[in-house]
C-alpha cells in the first residue's frame, strides 16, 4: 500500500468517527424533553389510581374540599414538586405496611441546583410501578388509565395535584403523619445542616434548646417558616433562585403540616448544598423513630434554627 493510499484510508477513518460523533450529538438533540405537561399528565394517572383504591375500600371522599384545602397559590419550582413525591412515596410505605409488606425506602437524590422537571418525572414512575405492586398483591384487579394531554401546566398545578393526592393518601391509610414521622425527617435537615456548617468550617456551639413540653404544632410550624426565611437569605447572598413559601402558612397546623414544612425545608437546602460543592452528599434516609412527641420535634427544629443561624455566608474559608 503506498503513501496516498494510506492517507486516503485515514481520511475515511476520520470521516467515520467524525459521522459517529455527530449521529450521537444529534440523538442527544433530539432527547425528549420533558415539561411540566408531560409531568402533570402521569400525576393525574396518580390520581386516576388513588380514586380507584378509594373506591375499592369504600371509603367517602370529599374531593373539592381537599383541593380547595391543600391548594397553594404561589410560584413553585420542580424540586418543590419532588419533594411531594418524596412524602407520598413515604405514605405509599405506610400502606404497604399495614398490610404487612416490607417498606421500600424512598430514593434520595444528589444535591441539584436547578431540578427539572424529568427528575419529577421519574418519580411519578416509582409511584406508579408501587401502586401497581400493592395492587397486585392484595389480588385487586389492574385497571390500565391512559393519560390525557395537557397544556400550560406549571410545577406549581403539578405541586396542587400531588398535594390532593398526598391528602387522599391520608384516608386510605386511615391516619396522618405522627410526631414520631416528623421528628424522623427534622434529624435529616439536621443532619444537612451539620455537614453544611462542617463544609463552610463555621464551628458550632450550638445545644438543643430547652424541651418545652406544652409545644403545639403550630410553634414548630413557625420555626420551621423561620429556618425556610433564612434559608431564602442565603439563597438570595448565592443568586439562587427562591421560592415564596408565605403561602403555605396555616392558623391550625397539624403534624402533617410541619411535616410539609420540613419536607419543604430538605428542598431548599439541597441547593445551599448544590451551590457550595456537595454535589455527593444525599442527605441520609430518615430512622425510624416511635413515641416522639411535639415537644420533641419543637425542641430538634428550635435547635436547627440555632445552626443555620450561624450562617452568614456560603463562600467556603
Amino acid at each position: 500500500m503506498n503513501l496516498h493510499s494510506c492517507k486516503m484510508c485515514l481520511q475515511r477513518q476520520y470521516m467515520f468517527k467524525q459521522l459517529i460523533i455527530i449521529s450521537i450529538l444529534l440523538n442527544f438533540a433530539t432527547a425528549k424533553i420533558i415539561t411540566p405537561n408531560d409531568v402533570y399528565s402521569q400525576v393525574m394517572i396518580i390520581d386516576k389510581e388513588i380514586h380507584f383504591l378509594l373506591k375499592y375500600h369504600g371509603l367517602e371522599h370529599n374531593h373539592n374540599e381537599i383541593i380547595k384545602r391543600t391548594k397553594i397559590k404561589t410560584k413553585l419550582k420542580p424540586r418543590t414538586a419532588w419533594q411531594k413525591t418524596y412524602e407520598i412515596m413515604i405514605k405509599i410505605n405506610i400502606l404497604r405496611k399495614s398490610h404487612n409488606m416490607p417498606i421500600i425506602e424512598p430514593i434520595n437524590i444528589e444535591p441539584i441546583l436547578s431540578l427539572n422537571p424529568d427528575m419529577v418525572y421519574e418519580q411519578t414512575q416509582r409511584i406508579l410501578t408501587e401502586l401497581k405492586i400493592i395492587k397486585y398483591k392484595l389480588d385487586i384487579k389492574n385497571v390500565e388509565h391512559k393519560p390525557n394531554k395537557y397544556s400550560n401546566k406549571t410545577p406549581q398545578d403539578v405541586f396542587n395535584e400531588l398535594n390532593h393526592i398526598s391528602a387522599s393518601l391520608d384516608t386510605i391509610n386511615r391516619t396522618v403523619f405522627t410526631p414520631s414521622y416528623v421528628f424522623g425527617e427534622a434529624m435529616r435537615v439536621y443532619d444537612d445542616l451539620t455537614t453544611i456548617l462542617n463544609y463552610l468550617n463555621i464551628k458550632d456551639h450550638t445545644i438543643p434548646t430547652k424541651h418545652n413540653s406544652s409545644a403545639t404544632p403550630l410553634e414548630t410550624f413557625s420555626t420551621s417558616m423561620e429556618i425556610l426565611s433564612r434559608i431564602k437569605v442565603l439563597q438570595e447572598m448565592a443568586s439562587i433562585e427562591t421560592v415564596n413559601f408565605s403561602s403555605f402558612k396555616k392558623k391550625n397546623p397539624n403534624p402533617s403540616d410541619v411535616f410539609t414544612m420540613v419536607q419543604m425545608i430538605l428542598s431548599e437546602l439541597q441547593t445551599i448544598k448544590a451551590h457550595i460543592g456537595l454535589f455527593h452528599y444525599i442527605t441520609p434516609a430518615a430512622t425510624t423513630y416511635n413515641d416522639k412527641t411535639p415537644a420533641d420535634v419543637d425542641q430538634l427544629m428550635r435547635w436547627n434554627l440555632r445552626k443555620i443561624s450561624l450562617i452568614d455566608t456560603l463562600r467556603v474559608k
